[in-house]
């Protein structure tokens, strides 16, 4: 099975902005205890419009929304990759679990370069140390080979069992930045991606003052948005669908209850905070919103950096004609315009520190950030136990 990055000819891209979605990759039945294996693409993202539109005059609503936001597909790989081609990428433990499973990708060279790599094989007394020297070689050596292929950024994911460690993530992009150095791959076709603990928010603080982008994500909470926005992170991600499916089992959250006091979508709702904030107070961060479950929450999103889009959605839109005198929903929801009349309470307008941002942090954002970080951290343990089974590699 090959990957293929070449463009349809019935699908027409531009690039001219950067941030980070979701891919996945469908593996063989049994290969993994997932049904899919979750990889992101990140920054330089394509604004999709359907060829009909250009050949025609007819205009559809995947045409309509693209002139408010850039709408980023979250794409099966192999199936849909052609039709929604990403132009940047994120390299991730989920996705060397991925190539690992597919033997006959085109990365599975570097994963195998990697683990051949003779600096970690001689770290004979500490086998922890050798098995995650290994899974930071194959990380760079596959970013390297997406730099290759993308003209946008890739985003490479920092290891979430340090999320509360500032100095041991700094540490580790350092450690990628030195490998990616050695491979001869520029600084700024990279992002690293960082969990958004308040230890997290500060790495991304310190190493954006270096002069070294971040991506900070599981945000789901107005406090770890406008910490992240005031660090200097350069892509800020909020999961709306996750939200909203938290808030349909619990109770409890005040930013959620509030929110849904209002009549508005806790989801939707943060967002909408979070890009007032940015815009009103003149911070550098690019926001998006993932977890965007169908086009109901892409109208109501309009406006904001980057909607991460399902296919299914991207497809209904793009299948749909609007006449040009039709208005429907196509309203631009987020402005900077806008957010200069956003009114914050004092408490929101705080120079964030630790026991601020703790104290701010509700049970939905504290669930979900921990569930995260359990997921990418089992991630990472994987990986270092499938390379303890398989190294040496064969036919190197």
């Amino acid at each position: 099975m090959s990957l293929s990055l070449q463009s349809p000819p019935s699908v027409a891209l531009s690039s001219s902005s950067s941030s980070s979605f979701p891919v996945r990759l469908k593996l063989p039945a049994g290969s993994t205890s997932a049904s899919s294996v979750l990889f992101n693409f990140h920054t330089s993202f394509p604004v999709i419009r359907a060829s009909s539109s250009l050949d025609t005059g007819v205009t559809t609503e995947l045409d309509a929304v693209s002139n408010f936001s850039k709408i980023v597909p979250d794409t099966v790989i192999f199936d849909d990759f052609e039709r929604f081609p990403p132009t940047a990428a994120t390299v991730s433990s989920s996705l060397l679990l991925g190539i690992c499973s597919l033997p006959d990708t085109i990365f599975r060279n570097s994963v195998d370069m990697a683990l051949a790599d003779s600096m970690c094989s001689g770290l004979d007394n500490s086998p922890e140390l050798r098995l995650s020297c290994f899974a930071n070689k194959a990380l760079v050596n596959v970013g390297g080979d997406l730099v290759k292929l993308v003209p946008g950024r890739v985003s490479t994911e920092v290891d979430a069992r340090i999320a509360y460690d500032t100095h041991g993530i700094i540490r580790k992009v350092h450690d990628l930045l030195k490998l990616y150095h050695d491979n001869s791959i520029p600084p700024e076709r990279l992002l690293f991606k960082i969990p958004s603990t308040w230890q997290g928010i500060e790495a991304s603080r310190l190493l954006e003052a270096e002069g070294i982008q971040t991506h900070l994500t599981f945000v789901y909470s107005f406090a770890q948005a406008a910490a992240a926005a005031q660090a200097g992170a350069s892509v800020i991600q909020i999961f709306v669908g996750r939200l909203r499916d938290w808030s349909r089992n619990h109770s409890g959250d005040p930013e959620i209850d509030a929110a849904l006091k209002r009549g508005e979508d806790p989801g939707l709702a943060l967002v909408t905070k979070a890009y007032n904030y940015i815009h009103k107070y003149g911070h550098k961060s690019k926001l998006m919103a993932a977890a965007v479950r169908n086009k109901q929450d892409l109208f109501g999103l309009l406006g904001v950096d980057y909607i991460i889009a399902p296919l299914k959605v991207l497809q209904s839109l793009k299948e749909s004609i609007t006449s040009p005198d039709d208005k429907y929903s196509f309203v631009r929801r987020l402005s900077p315009q806008n957010a200069l009349t956003y009114s914050f309470s004092d408490e929101e307008l705080t120079k964030w520190d630790q026991l601020s941002f703790a104290s701010a942090m509700g049970p939905a954002s504290v669930e979900l950030l921990a569930a995260g970080l359990d997921g990418y951290a089992a991630q990472a343990k994987r990986v270092e136990e499938l390379f303890g089974k398989i190294w040496p590699p064969p036919n190197v």
